[in-house]
């Protein structure tokens, strides 16, 4: 590819920024990187369509299946590896048959690096803050984590579905069956069984530079590399046919 593809504006006043929303005749496609005040205002003020790279609210789910060591590597994987990306979790499920054992374990791990908030069956079994509803929306980009205990998968699902960003979701179970259905009724980009969150990147699946995660379902949707963003054109070579 001819690195003219490529063109840098240095001017970094936000003015352009209006101006390229406004260039229907010349720009095919915006791609927002940064947070969702940005996002929201390129969406709402383009005329240019925009691929929209949303916010990082993801969850692991911790089945009453799970095994807990897998699930406690998993865990401290996608909050602590990196917290300030959108691809760390930022709220856990877990299951409650499998909290009382869980969960302390979790904690005695994690406790001297992240705050965790839990919802009032959580408070009973770890000395933590309690939550708020506002945390169960909240891309906190830092070293704390929401816990909500649920009574079943069903649960998990409606709770993910409601609160989720459409990015990247995880469930850890030993259950086929729970895990399938996870994957199918969960609305997201990315889906894990047994694997973290930290994995939704154009590089890890290996589709070289990224420009984003889209979580929308159109055009593109997941990590978002050069082929992701490539369109089809037709060439066809007659002899003189002609449709009847």
């Amino acid at each position: 590819l001819s690195p003219d593809l490529i063109q840098f504006i240095e001017d970094t006043d936000r003015k352009h920024v209006l101006e390229m929303l406004r260039a229907k005749e010349y720009i095919d496609l915006i791609i927002p990187r940064g947070g969702k005040d940005l996002i929201d205002f390129v969406v709402e003020n383009s005329l240019v369509p925009t691929l929209q790279t949303g916010v990082g609210n993801c969850h692991v789910f911790v089945d009453n299946s799970a095994d807990i060591e897998k699930a406690i590597s998993i865990v401290e994987n996608a909050k602590t590896h990196r917290v300030g990306v959108c691809n760390a979790c930022e709220t856990l499920l877990v299951h409650e048959e499998i909290a009382g054992e869980f969960l302390p374990r979790l904690y005695e791990k994690l406790k001297d690096q992240v705050e965790f908030r839990g919802c009032k069956k959580t408070l009973s079994i770890i000395p933590v803050s309690e939550a708020t509803d506002l945390d169960w929306s909240e891309e906190y980009l830092d070293y704390i984590l929401a816990v909500k205990l649920v009574s079943d998968l069903d649960e998990a699902i409606t709770h993910i579905n409601k609160y989720g960003s459409k990015h990247s979701e995880a469930i850890v179970t030993e259950n086929y069956s729970n895990a399938n259905k996870f994957t199918r009724a969960i609305d997201a980009s990315t889906v894990y069984v047994n694997a973290s969150t930290r994995f939704t990147d154009g590089g890890e699946f290996g589709f070289g530079a990224e420009m984003g995660i889209s979580t929308q379902k159109i055009h593109a949707r997941g990590p978002v590399g050069l082929d992701q963003l490539i369109t089809h054109k037709y060439i066809v070579l007659g002899e003189g046919q002609i449709r009847k």
